[in-house]
């Protein structure tokens, strides 16, 4: 049996020191406050009695090595220990740029915080006596270096994969890794927007995952609150520390009486820090003004394929969806679209398959089979 412990999530950090902001008027996320949110989220873990912090992925703005250096100092300065993984802003080249840092570099910045052999984009840590933390690389390139748009686990790091699994048969193995491992959103690996946000081959590492009855895996990539099941097998996925609503994760694992293992879950959010009082509310705005390309494509494409006029005439209706997407637990209702549309986004609430509110998101207590 392993032991009880607890330990907080936090992801898609993008850390940009100011001098590294890159002003895009069409971004979702606020790099802006990054620096200053991690900050806020860092003193109230200070205050926790936690075991160690996971971090899957884009810890920077766009893999700039002065952002990368600064998060693996101040990381360097936290009273217990950090993991990290890479993500698609992390190392959005395969090699070096002179802008950002390639993949290879990865692992020598964070040396401290997983990476024991910095040759290798990939570990297997024992966190405790009895729990494994196996952290992957899901970001993959292209024969000229560039990354490609959908990540996967490749072959060689699959079948190292295996055998870290064979290995650690009497440990609880959890896994962190960037993209999304199982479908968070209706037909995501079918979807032509929703399918970057997932492995190209979850199939196959879910079935590897399922087969060692790994019952944790912990995502990031997609900025929205959401827990995911597939057959005993949790994809816990975390929203953007610099997207609304700005959560992070405090999480435990306990034994009830009858010896039954449980993982808790405690959402917390960052809502206002220095120059930005306000942050939830102008962050929700800031989102939503920025919604209306998004919506229009989504409605466009498969599988409503709207004409555009109607696109456009709905996309109003629908400048907070992603934002109540991200926020988590999420229910809609659209009595006055056309039925398509209707049922297709009413179909992102958070209901089981009875249609009955199932609301764990973001407080929640998983038995861990």
């Amino acid at each position: 049996m392993s032991p009880e412990f607890r330990f907080a999530v936090i992801s898609d950090a993008h850390i940009a020191l100011p001098e590294t902001i890159w002003q895009n008027p069409s971004r979702f996320h606020m790099v802006e406050v990054s620096i200053a949110a991690l900050e806020q989220v860092f003193a109230h873990l200070e205050t926790l009695d936690l075991d160690f912090l996971l971090l899957p992925g884009d810890l920077t703005q766009h893999g700039e090595p002065a952002n990368h250096a600064w998060l693996a100092q101040r990381l360097s300065q936290l009273p217990f220990p950090c993991y990290v993984v890479p993500g698609n802003h992390d190392v959005p080249n395969r090699e070096a740029d002179g802008r950002s840092i390639g993949l290879a570099e990865f692992a020598h910045y964070y040396q401290a915080f997983g990476y024991d052999d910095p040759a290798q984009p990939y570990y297997s840590r024992q966190v405790l006596p009895g729990v494994r933390l196996i952290g992957l690389n899901s970001n993959q390139f292209d024969e000229t270096g560039q990354q490609q748009s959908q990540g996967a686990i490749d072959a060689a790091q699959m079948r190292w994969l295996r055998e870290v699994l064979a290995a650690a048969s009497e440990e609880l193995v959890m896994v962190m890794v960037h993209h999304n491992v199982a479908e968070h959103l209706p037909n995501q690996s079918r979807h032509a927007m929703g399918r970057r946000y997932i492995l190209r081959n979850h199939q196959e590492l879910l079935e590897v995952l399922q087969a060692a009855g790994v019952p944790l895996v912990f995502t990031g990539h997609l900025h929205i609150q959401d827990i995911a099941r597939s057959h005993g097998l949790y994809d816990i996925t975390t929203g953007s520390l610099v997207s609304y609503p700005h959560p992070y994760r405090v999480l435990a694992v306990r034994s009830d009486p009858q010896g039954q293992r449980w993982l808790e879950v405690v959402s917390e959010r960052v809502t206002a820090v220095p120059d930005w009082p306000r942050l939830t509310q102008v962050s929700r705005q800031w989102m939503g003004d920025r919604s209306q390309p998004f919506m229009v494509r989504l409605l466009t494409e498969a599988p409503l394929n709207l004409p555009l006029d109607a696109a456009e005439s709905l996309a109003p209706e629908l400048s907070y969806f992603w934002a109540d997407i991200s926020r988590g637990d999420a229910l809609f209702e659209f009595p006055d679209f056309p039925p398509a549309a209707r049922r297709f986004f009413e179909s992102f609430s958070a209901l089981d398959a009875a249609g009955v509110p199932h609301l764990i998101d973001n407080h929640t207590a998983l038995r861990l089979d």
